[in-house]
């Protein structure tokens, strides 16, 4: 629950964000009071989740570093219509341009079947076998507020935890057997190398950010549904991106997906 002091600060905070990026527009300064606990960035996301009015097609996971207490990653949606598949054509991919704009490479899970309702505690196989395939591809964050990341994991939590965007690559065979967990990564932007990391070195993998997620959203009264996506944690860091660039990114040397960059 969002602290009492907060409550009536959520619903401008949120109004202020989703009008800004409905008009593609900056927010030099944050909209209000800055949240300090988790719980108050989540009011902000709830409120504006309300309020955007679009269909939700997954949800991002990222890493709160350093830890809150014992709370190490951060949710956030991804609306529907800024999911792409990735195909013979690059997507282009939108940032706010004078906002914050990055790229992430990550491992992208299928939903196959929603949680049950009122289970609040998952094991690492109940969350995988919840999952119905892994594919390779890239998140697009970004936010109206330049400062998105700058200030905190709640303040980032706020604004739909910095998402933007999905773009989906190939599926991996055999991703059951958890290999793809220790495939080098590598994430480039216009060609050069930005990062590079394994799914095993972030916390408890890909798979540890379905639970998270599964048990966040139990918390928080929020059913997922089978066919949205889980977008798991930039295994390779996150990486500025600008208008114009293009961002390739790499697993195990032979699973690629690209994207160019373009303004909201």
């Amino acid at each position: 629950m969002p602290s009492d002091d907060f409550a009536e600060q959520a619903p401008r905070i949120a109004a202020a964000f989703v009008s800004a990026r409905r008009e593609a527009r900056a927010l030099p300064d944050y909209p209000g009071v800055l949240p300090t606990r988790l719980a108050d960035g989540y009011a902000v996301q709830d409120a504006a989740i309300g309020l955007m009015g679009e269909r939700i097609g997954g949800w991002k996971v990222g890493r709160v570093n350093p830890p809150i207490g014992d709370i190490a990653r951060l949710a956030g949606p991804i609306f529907a219509d800024r999911i792409v598949e990735a195909n013979s054509e690059t997507p282009e991919m939108v940032i706010f341009s004078e906002g914050f704009g990055a790229a992430e490479a990550e491992y992208l899970l299928r939903v196959a079947a929603a949680p049950l309702i009122g289970k609040t505690r998952f094991t690492h196989e109940e969350a995988k076998a919840l999952i119905g395939g892994v594919h390779v591809g890239i998140e697009v964050a970004s936010s109206p507020f330049p400062g998105i990341n700058s200030y905190g994991a709640p303040v980032t939590v706020s604004d739909f935890g910095n998402n933007n965007g999905l773009v989906i690559g190939a599926p991996i065979a055999g991703w059951q057997d958890d290999r793809f967990e220790s495939w080098a990564v590598e994430l480039r932007i216009n060609g050069d190398v930005a990062g590079c990391g394994q799914a095993v070195d972030m916390l408890d993998g890909a798979i540890g950010a379905a639970r998270f997620l599964f048990e966040a959203m139990a918390e928080r009264g929020i059913s997922l549904e089978a066919g949205q996506w889980i977008s798991s944690g930039a295994v390779t860091g996150v990486h500025p991106v600008g208008v114009g660039d293009t961002v390739e990114a790499l697993f195990d040397g032979r699973m690629g997906v690209t994207c160019t960059i373009g303004a909201a």
